[in-house]
């Protein structure tokens, strides 16, 4: 056993989140945080306990991921994924996947099975049948709700911007007893987007990042802005200088939001194991556990504690 104690911290989408869903998104993150740091807890790697996580919000209606990811124009479901491990900087990653119950699964695949970093589409679908990963018939992924939301975009006085605000990214970092970190981040993007679009997840450095000389970030919130400041790496090189992860994550949230008028969430764990959940957003789903104490919450300010021991008893009652 190596000398450090293991954390996670798991994220469920920065954006508003609607009164009804609220109870389920905190219990689906606290669900998540749970499965994974019961990997670390037996000694098991951050890249397995980030992908157990993330994969627990995937079958999880509630979050833009997996199972209730929102549609695209034409009404489809199309994924973004990406597992990044901090020791070697190895990454996978897919993009605008179909058909399949856990990207994240095959994000691991492709950093774990090929030379490449990035698999999409047609080409991510071949290297998953090859890999021999079921076939999810779409439908099985699109809930009432993704569809509903889906046909009120399509009338013409519809604002999808005003949707997007319930985005629900799906994403994950940690620390293992030997002192690696790991991210991981998964989503169904932008309800009625563009067929093809590809936001922030994918993206190396964007949607995440892992490096065990700093930590690690996983982020959610609007793509494009994201994508315009390298927000997962722009954090990581502020701890690099010397801040902590809370004040990293502000930092790099403040100059999203002044510089290309973005909002957004973060989860950053450093390579001391010191975590932040930080959001420029109005919520932001979150939850953590470090020495058997976990932590949540979805408002700004707002931290709720209780041991593991009585998490897990309250979880098995079915919270």
């Amino acid at each position: 056993f190596g000398r450090m104690k293991p954390v996670i911290v798991v994220h469920g989408g920065a954006g508003r989140i609607f009164k009804e869903r609220e109870e389920g998104s905190r219990a689906g993150v606290v669900r998540a945080a749970l499965r994974g740091y019961g990997i670390l807890k037996q000694g098991g790697s951050a890249l397995d306990a980030v992908e157990e996580a993330v994969r627990s919000m995937e079958d999880d209606p509630h979050f833009n991921a997996g199972c209730g990811s929102v549609l695209n124009e034409k009404g489809e479901v199309e994924m973004d994924a990406i597992i990044m491990d901090g020791k070697n900087l190895d990454s996978g990653a897919v993009s605008a996947v179909k058909c399949i119950a856990n990207p994240i699964k095959l994000a691991r695949l492709v950093m774990e099975k090929t030379k490449h970093m990035l698999l999409t589409d047609r080409g991510a679908h071949l290297f998953a049948q090859g890999m021999g990963i079921p076939e999810t018939p779409g439908e099985k992924l699109i809930t009432e709700r993704s569809r509903d939301r889906w046909k009120k975009n399509l009338e013409p006085d519809s604002n999808p911007e005003e949707f997007q605000k319930d985005l629900g990214t799906v994403g994950a970092v940690a620390i293992d007893s030997e002192g690696n970190v790991a991210c991981a981040t998964s989503t169904g993007g932008l309800s009625n987007k563009l067929i093809g679009r590809v936001g922030d997840t994918a993206c190396i450095g964007s949607g995440g990042y892992a490096d065990n000389c700093s930590g690690a970030a996983s982020t959610t919130g609007h793509g494009e802005s994201i994508m315009k400041v390298v927000l997962a790496r722009l954090i990581l090189y502020h701890m690099e200088q010397g801040m902590t992860p809370e004040m990293a994550a502000d930092t790099a949230l403040d100059y999203m939001k002044t510089r290309v008028g973005g909002l957004g969430g973060v989860i950053v764990v450093n390579n001391s194991g010191e975590w932040a959940a930080r959001f420029s957003t109005k919520q932001m789903s979150w939850a953590t556990v470090k020495e058997d104490q976990l932590h949540y919450g979805i408002y700004a300010g707002e931290r709720q504690t209780k041991s593991v021991d009585e998490a897990l008893t309250s979880e098995s009652e079915g919270f």
